[in-house]
């Protein structure tokens, strides 16, 4: 049966206009590779189900770090604020992120839907969600909530004006109208991972003023894949130091809340938004780099409302160790709010009315980070870790500018060069790494002993590799795709797309001149999934800007100021309607249905040759045959993994030469990421030839990611590569991309080097 979904706009838009063209309620739009329906959304939301009151909601989020809190049994560590909120509340075992680091994490968050199906999974890519997706916020706004966020956003995408009611370092929720209730964001960056190596006097100062709760590096708990020397102590030492520091940010924002009398009426979420900034944390999809903290603490009066068929669960000093993804965060919140979800929301509820049945796997992503290509899935149930490396011919030790930053990864660093590194210390820069990964993190916690290969934990491997090639396909993992080939697909010539003004209509034309006479103005945008903001001005007072949800009424001297917004578009100009203007005959129809969004223009087929050539990696030789008939498919992206499998099966000699003479056309492919590729291949092979002028004519390719693509083969080239340096010099002192002055940068220094 359709869900009832309130429809505010459109209901309102068609009650004026009896042109608007009717929709069904409930509209599937999937994805060509299959992910979630969705429903076509007015731009307001799902408003509750009935009036009734409603729970203030905190988000008190921090970063880089990891269950590493007195609460969590590390006695090592100091927070005792957040222990204490433990203590009042649930503390939440469980709990993962869906990346390792904070922006595909941050956009997964806030729209509920995986970075991988949405395109919002490499570092910083600017992306542009399906029409359908929107932050969960606006949900909340439309449902009468004020919403704040203060004030961190690294969504991947533009904030939208409907999104919050304000956002910035001023955003707080003691600045909502009376009555209404709140959801408000503080985002504490003190333990972020630039400050964990901050030996700046200020920092030093604020660590000293900790005084017995400064921690002793000497004490500092060490995983097993760390060297044990004085700089790496001290990091850790001082990534447990920011968390106390933090720990008193948090004290102060609860001590507000007390203050106010809010305590009771609201209920606080304490998280982290991935694993600790330390090596092989932050990045990484181990448990070291996407379990984080969660802690809830639900007031007396709303635990029947979160846990509805046992209000104890949420009782102070509860714990609960069911899976919980980052994922889920945006139901939730939906659900405690009163509020359907969305369905194409991937994510599910835990808590409120719409609370699911716990779930069996959470998943996890890695791609590019900052200037440096990755790709890696993970599976975990609450036992085993299943990890997928579909780039396992790269080490894990590869240089990310401003991750070498730190002294401990810099130490580790030199210990691998000086050959003083041995067992799971080494770990991290072997030359390439296992296709794939397998560990019982019950027994091994820190992912340092494989099991896959290993007899006994076939069928584990077998399940878990499956639930992961079955995510991948249903949520239409679209990260075999070079983000080259991708980013054209996405955004065209690297333009963004506009959103269309809004359109007025008056409800009742004749009365647009009639003195003294109220107006009823309806207001929409034409672009497919758009959302409207609008302010109402007015003699001697301005008003903020408001989520578009119902029809707004003019008084005689005011006028309506509107624009629309859609995530991964501008923002609309700014337009104005007052009494006496002339409004449309008829508005266009709210829809989410985009033909031109990039996931219509990626076929099913494609991403099923991609998951099908992948399915090689590890076969070597006997898969030789099969790249070979691939270097002949229609789609880019499966002639270039069908060059890159050629390249890394080849061992013999004699093997080496067939497939060179296979690759050589390939210098002459129509993508560039395609000669790209066999040129490098054929470098490494010495056949620099005719392959070097392909990597430096890749240079000057319009495209950034294609670029960073070639630097990369470049690199990997080593010294065969040395005629270049006076491009890669003018690349460097030219480029208008941070990503590809740093990679150009390391680039140069290994071409010196090597």
């Amino acid at each position: 049966m359709a869900l009832r979904r309130n429809y505010g706009f459109l209901m309102e838009a068609m009650r004026m206009n009896s042109s608007v063209k009717t929709i069904s309620r409930r509209t599937f739009l999937r994805t060509s590779a299959g992910a979630a329906a969705a429903v076509v959304l007015a731009p307001t939301c799902f408003a509750a189900k009935k009036k009734v009151e409603r729970p203030n909601i905190l988000w008190l989020s921090c970063e880089d770090i990891s269950p590493d809190l007195g609460c969590y049994g590390d006695k090592y560590s100091v927070s005792p604020n957040i222990d204490a909120l433990a203590a009042r509340g649930t503390r939440y075992d469980n709990v993962y992120s869906h990346s390792g680091v904070c922006a595909p994490t941050r956009s997964g968050i806030i729209t509920g839907m995986y970075p991988t199906t949405i395109g919002t999974h490499h570092m910083r890519c600017n992306g542009v969600p399906p029409a359908y997706v929107r932050c969960f916020p606006e949900y909340l706004r439309a449902a009468g909530y004020y919403c704040t966020n203060n004030s961190k956003t690294d969504y991947q995408f533009a904030s939208p004006p409907s999104a919050w009611d304000q956002n910035g370092k001023n955003a707080h929720w003691q600045n909502r109208p009376e009555g209404k209730p709140f959801f408000a964001v503080f985002n504490f960056t003190v333990s972020h991972e630039s400050q964990i190596r901050n030996r700046s006097k200020g920092m030093l100062d604020r660590v000293a003023k900790l005084g017995d709760k400064k921690h002793d590096p000497a004490k500092a708990p060490l995983p097993p894949y760390y060297p044990d020397t004085e700089i790496v102590r001290k990091d850790v030492a001082q990534y447990y130091d920011v968390i106390t520091l933090m720990d008193r940010q948090v004290g102060s924002a609860l001590k507000e809340l007390e203050d106010a009398g809010l305590a009771e009426d609201t209920i606080v979420w304490f998280w982290g938004d991935h694993g600790r900034g330390l090596p092989r944390g932050k990045r990484w999809i181990y448990d070291s780099g996407i379990r984080v903290p969660l802690i809830i603490h639900v007031p007396e009066k709303w635990r029947k409302l979160a846990m509805p068929a046992d209000p104890d669960a949420v009782g102070p000093g509860s714990i609960n160790d069911d899976l919980v993804a980052f994922i889920d965060f945006a139901p939730t919140m939906l659900s405690l709010a009163g509020l359907k979800i969305p369905s194409h929301i991937q994510g599910q509820a835990f808590l409120g009315h719409d609370k699911a049945p716990p779930r069996q796997y959470i998943y996890a992503a890695r791609d590019r980070m900052d200037e440096t290509y990755d790709l890696i899935r993970a599976v975990r149930d609450k036992r085993y870790k299943y990890i997928r490396n579909y780039m396992w011919y790269v080490t894990r030790g590869q240089e990310i500018e401003y991750m070498d930053q730190m002294p401990a990864m810099q130490e580790m660093r030199r210990l691998n060069a000086e050959g003083k590194l041995k067992g799971p210390r080494l770990q991290y820069f072997e030359p390439t790494k296992p296709v794939e990964e397998l560990y019982d993190c019950r027994q091994d916690p820190h992912e340092v002993e494989n099991l896959a290969g290993k007899r006994k934990y076939e069928k584990i491997l077998q399940r878990m590799r499956a639930a992961h090639e079955k995510w991948a396909e249903d949520t239409g993992d679209i990260g075999l795709m070079p983000e080259g080939e991708f980013d054209e697909i996405k955004r065209p010539g690297g333009k963004f797309q506009k959103t269309a003004p809004p359109v007025f209509r008056a409800a009742d034309w004749s009365a647009a001149d009639a003195d003294g006479k109220p107006l009823r103005i309806a207001i929409a945008s034409p672009t497919p999934g758009a959302s409207v903001v609008y302010r109402i001005e007015r003699p001697a007072k301005k008003n903020p800007w408001m989520l578009y949800t119902k029809s707004v009424w003019l008084e005689p001297g005011w006028s309506v100021r509107a624009k629309a917004c859609r995530i991964g578009f501008n923002d609309s100009d700014e337009v104005t309607f007052k009494p006496g203007d002339k409004s449309a005959s008829k508005l266009p129809a709210s829809t989410t249905e985009d033909p031109d969004h990039w996931r219509n223009k990626i076929p099913r087929e494609m991403l099923e040759r991609l998951r099908k050539i992948k399915s090689l990696d590890g076969q070597g030789k006997k898969a030789i045959p099969q790249y070979s008939e691939a270097l002949k498919d229609k789609y880019p992206a499966v002639r270039y993994w069908a060059v890159v499998g050629l390249h890394t099966s080849c061992e013999s000699a004699e093997s080496k030469e067939s497939a060179a003479r296979a690759l050589k056309p390939m210098l002459e492919d129509d993508a560039a990421i395609v000669r790209i590729a066999a040129a490098q291949a054929l470098c490494e092979w010495n056949g620099c030839d005719n392959a070097l002028p392909v990597l430096a004519d890749a240079l000057d390719d319009s495209n950034p990611k294609v670029r960073l693509c070639d630097l990369a083969a470049i690199k990997a080239i080593g010294s065969k590569a040395r005629p270049l340096l006076s491009r890669l010099d003018t690349l460097l002192k030219d480029a208008d991309d941070d990503d590809i002055k740093k990679f150009a940068r390391s680039t140069i220094k290994h071409l010196k080097t090597d």
